[in-house]
């Protein structure tokens, strides 16, 4: 690195993979580089935001994360709260069980799959029955080097159509919102693709990348902050001692003799920026209309992604209000409901003795947009009905409610992603580079290592001056 000269680094993007960028900028810079954060909406976190309702923290957006990666260890959202110092405020679900609603009833979810693929198709009990007779060994491994396939193909062709309809598709459809049968193997499962290059059978692949987890039994596999998720995204902002720039779009970028140019602001007065790299951490659309003027080739790569859109419903039922001992329910597809997925938030974390009973519904999946555009007082309703509905009773009208609506959300990696990703980043000019859930995955643990990677690829343009 030149010795003396300032350097001036913009994230433009102020959810968490763009924070962990500007904190790992921090960390890998001098302390006299100048860190902006660009974030076009009012308000930091993206889609981590904690609300209220009746007196209790519900989040709007992601609940929990993670606590280890797909090779064991703790995973980035957990390494960046202890980084954060707010390793004490680190809170667990309660470990109750899940369900699939089916048919009119809520069946428990069965044990020992991976995102809902078994590793034994004896141990599905009446859930779903799989033509295991398919998943035989033809003296090869189940996919090719290299080869990305959808989700809902491998597992239709291994195990047949009940294994993906009734436990894949409303796995995927809760963190997703997308279907198994249009998501990447490579980005959704990601430990199953890589067993799956190995081992002859689809059983073997899932044992496989179960036992490579490194998951100890009875450890927390999720994790969240007492106070909610918004304390993560306030911590990294302080700590990057980044320069918050809210409520000001990005609108051109282009390239200097020195670095880059940002042009910024309302049409009729526009400012600019001149800064030395550039971390993108926004959506897909965005960042290819950012680069199409300095990096065509990715900006065609990037802009092919799809998102779904969803709607979370709050309600805050009357106490005392019966719902299942449950942590909450997947509902698949075929069941036509709009509800994908609900979480019985006061049965899932510990909540003060007396709350209400507070529900947290998922409305909407991929493709079914339309199907959302109704006003708040009709989405509460619906979601009301319905999980009445699913759960075999009428349930009262709430005494508080909520509607949080994220549109266009969530990415919907087709295969190929990962090769798309890598032809993007390879034609991205030194200085600029990629992050957020857009490129590596939804998900904290995922967003946070995005930015993070983003971050020492940029500052590497200059360690080599």
């Amino acid at each position: 690195m030149v010795v003396g000269v300032r350097k001036r680094i913009a994230v433009i993007g102020g959810g968490i993979a763009g924070l962990a960028a500007a904190l790992r900028l921090r960390d890998l810079n001098p302390a006299d580089a100048e860190i902006i954060v660009y974030e076009q909406s009012g308000a930091l976190g993206g889609k981590l935001r904690t609300g209220e309702l009746a007196g209790v923290t519900v989040e709007r957006g992601a609940e929990s994360f993670l606590m280890t990666g797909s090779d064991g260890a703790e995973s980035a959202a957990v390494a960046l709260v202890k980084r954060l110092g707010l390793e004490e405020a680190l809170v667990h679900p309660r470990k109750l069980p899940a369900a699939l609603a089916l048919g009119g009833r809520l069946a428990p979810m069965p044990p020992g799959t991976l995102v809902g693929v078994p590793g034994d198709v004896s141990a599905l009990g009446g859930v779903a029955r799989a033509t295991a007779d398919h998943d035989v060994d033809n003296g090869r491994p189940v996919l090719a080097p290299g080869q990305d396939v959808a989700v809902g193909a491998l597992v239709r062709e291994r195990y047949g159509d009940e294994v993906v309809d009734r436990l894949v598709d409303p796995m995927l459809g809760g963190v997703y919102a997308g279907g198994a049968d249009r998501l990447s193997l490579d980005v959704a499962m990601p430990q199953l693709a890589r067993t799956a290059r190995v081992e002859h059978t689809l059983s073997a692949a899932v044992r496989a990348a179960q036992a490579a987890s490194g998951r100890v039994p009875g450890q927390p596999v999720f994790g969240a902050l007492e106070g909610g998720l918004s304390r993560l995204v306030g911590a990294a902002a302080a700590a990057s001692g980044a320069r918050i720039s809210l409520g000001l779009p990005v609108r051109e970028l282009a390239r200097t003799a020195h670095g880059w140019r940002l042009l910024l602001g309302a049409v009729p007065t526009p400012q600019t920026d001149d800064v030395d790299a550039v971390v993108l951490a926004v959506q897909a659309k965005p960042s290819a209309r950012l680069l199409a003027a300095v990096a065509p080739e990715a900006a065609e790569a990037v802009g092919k992604l799809d998102y779904a859109s969803v709607a979370l419903v709050a309600l805050a039922l009357p106490p005392g209000t019966p719902v299942p001992e449950l942590s909450g329910f997947l509902v698949p597809p075929s069941e036509g409901t709009l509800v994908k997925a609900a979480t019985f938030v006061t049965r899932k974390w510990d909540r003060p003795e007396g709350s209400p009973v507070i529900v947290r519904v998922s409305l909407g999946r991929a493709g079914e947009e339309e199907r959302l555009q109704f006003d708040d007082a009709v989405l509460i309703e619906r979601a009301r009905r319905e999980l009445g509905e699913l759960i075999g009773g009428e349930l009262p009208p709430p005494a508080a409610s909520w509607v949080q609506r994220w549109g266009g959300g969530l990415p919907q990696y087709a295969p190929g992603h990962l090769d798309r990703l890598a032809a993007a980043r390879a034609a991205l000019p030194p200085g600029l580079a990629l992050a957020g859930a857009a490129f590596d995955g939804v998900g904290i643990p995922a967003c946070v290592a995005s930015g993070e990677r983003a971050a020492e690829d940029v500052s590497k343009t200059w360690e080599a001056q």
